[in-house]
């Protein structure tokens, strides 16, 4: 019987953090440049590490490399072997967990004014933690390579992530003194669906929960259309027409004033959707938490409560 030809135990560990690092970033160039090497090194190491578990651990998704089952095995296995080298390299010292690159994406407005001052306390207690955040108004998908937390609006419908509510916020139709008083203040919505809505555009909206103002206004024609929320806030305030905003955004301005706040209201929440891999981070459930933490500080303003004169 002739003797298997295993790779060396130090080889295939090495092997395993290179998986580690494409499953966390969703690219061999990513990984390769955290990892110090190059892509074709990347390539290399995984090809020999399939060859070794016999199977794929990686397959193509529309953002990039996911893990398979046996990928996400093996992916464990590499936190098992990060882990001892951090403990191996910190001696007797008790290295911070809570490090590395995080990868988000939000909301414009939940970005600007929950994350940014969230992330920046986070970073106050744990200075080796970097977020990388993009902007973006979208559904969460099943599994978004490279993406460590997706912040959605609406309820997700995931099955191989977790969610997490992080809270909620209220939208209400908002107009410019001046506009007003050039205009009228309607009193109705009746009155109001003769008024110009700035707003989404509603051919690109991705996100259903969204589509309030039109529901809740039937016939409101549209006066400005953008993707993005600060648009409508500046456009609003410059007059375009009557924006529906975030309160959390709007009540920042003296100059804009909420219109029939029992009638045209919608409230939602802001959930987390967050890759199973990335879940047993501690520096992904620290950003996690701190949002949660941000939403409950913030909980008046993002529900429209103002406060008492």
């Amino acid at each position: 019987m002739s003797a298997r030809n295993d790779p060396p135990a130090g080889q295939v560990a090495d092997q395993l953090l290179v998986l580690l690092a494409v499953a966390r970033t969703g690219r061999y160039t990513t990984a390769a440049r955290a990892l110090g090497v190059n892509h074709t090194t990347v390539a290399r190491n995984i090809t020999a590490l399939e060859r070794a578990l016999g199977g794929r651990l990686l397959v193509k998704g529309a953002d990039g490399w996911e893990l398979t089952t046996l990928g996400r095995r093996a992916a464990r296995a590499g936190e098992a072997v990060s882990d001892a080298v951090d403990r191996l390299v910190g001696g007797d010292t008790v290295a911070d967990p809570v490090t590395g690159v995080v990868r988000m994406t939000a909301t414009d407005g939940f970005s600007a004014y929950v994350a940014s001052p969230a992330i920046a306390r986070l970073r106050g207690a744990h200075p080796e933690l970097s977020v990388e955040l993009v902007t973006v108004t979208r559904v969460a998908t099943h599994h978004r390579s490279g993406v460590d937390v997706d912040v959605v609006v609406g309820e997700p419908n995931v099955q191989r992530a977790k969610a997490v509510r992080l809270g909620e916020y209220v939208l209400g139709m908002y107009g410019s003194r001046d506009y007003l008083a050039r205009h009228g203040t309607p009193t109705t919505v009746e009155e109001m669906s003769r008024h110009g809505l700035v707003y989404f555009v509603d051919s690109m909206l991705q996100v259903n929960d969204l589509d309030a103002p039109r529901r809740l206004v039937p016939g409101m024609p549209d006066a400005l259309a953008s993707t993005n929320v600060f648009v409508h806030v500046e456009a609003t305030r410059a007059g375009a027409g009557l924006g529906f905003l975030p309160c959390f955004m709007a009540d920042r301005h003296d100059d804009l004033v909420r219109l029939l706040p029992d009638e045209v209201t919608e409230r939602l929440p802001y959930w987390a959707v967050i890759r199973t891999e990335s879940w047993r981070r501690p520096a992904v459930t620290a950003v996690v938490q701190v949002l949660i933490d941000e939403m409950n500080r913030q909980r008046d303003r993002m529900l429209g409560v103002r406060p008492e004169a």
